[in-house]
């Protein structure tokens, strides 16, 4: 296999721009020339109309760019036995139980599943953390 790079000569070196001259004064982006050229309020003011006038589709991008999508929300509750888990594993069990006895609707308990799973990974994180840090410790070199 060869080496595709370009010969250290050819690279370009640390700290040196590949356009010394820079941009030219003045010059713009595809992105900011097409943002100039529309006309955004004239836009607009068509759709309203179109909009009032019926077109459900017109209606439906001047909704959709206003007011943001709702997204569902669950109302606290109540996790009786819970507080007494205490272990992670303890209240995992538990959130199962009060999922097959209907208390929690599944895709809260899911939900509750997922949290303390992360919660177990990070827990696990720091307690290795430590381990490895009071392993380490007697053989760190002394200033």
């Amino acid at each position: 296999m060869t080496d595709k790079r370009k010969p250290p000569a050819a690279r370009w070196q640390k700290g040196q721009s590949g356009n010394p001259a820079g941009r030219k004064k003045g010059s713009i982006n595809v992105a900011t020339r097409l943002r100039r050229m529309i006309d955004v309020e004239a836009l607009i003011t068509r759709l309203h109309e179109a909009a009032l006038k019926g077109n459900t589709r017109a209606a439906e991008l001047l909704l959709d760019r206003a007011l943001p999508s709702l997204r569902p929300v669950a109302e606290a509750i109540e996790l009786p036995g819970l507080e007494d888990a205490a272990t992670l594993t303890a209240k995992a069990e538990r959130i199962v139980e009060l999922a097959a006895n209907g208390s929690v609707s599944p895709d809260i308990a899911t939900a509750l599943l997922s949290a303390i799973g992360t919660l177990a990974k990070a827990t696990e994180i720091d307690e290795l953390t430590r381990r490895i840090e009071a392993l380490e410790a007697p053989h760190a070199p002394t200033e």
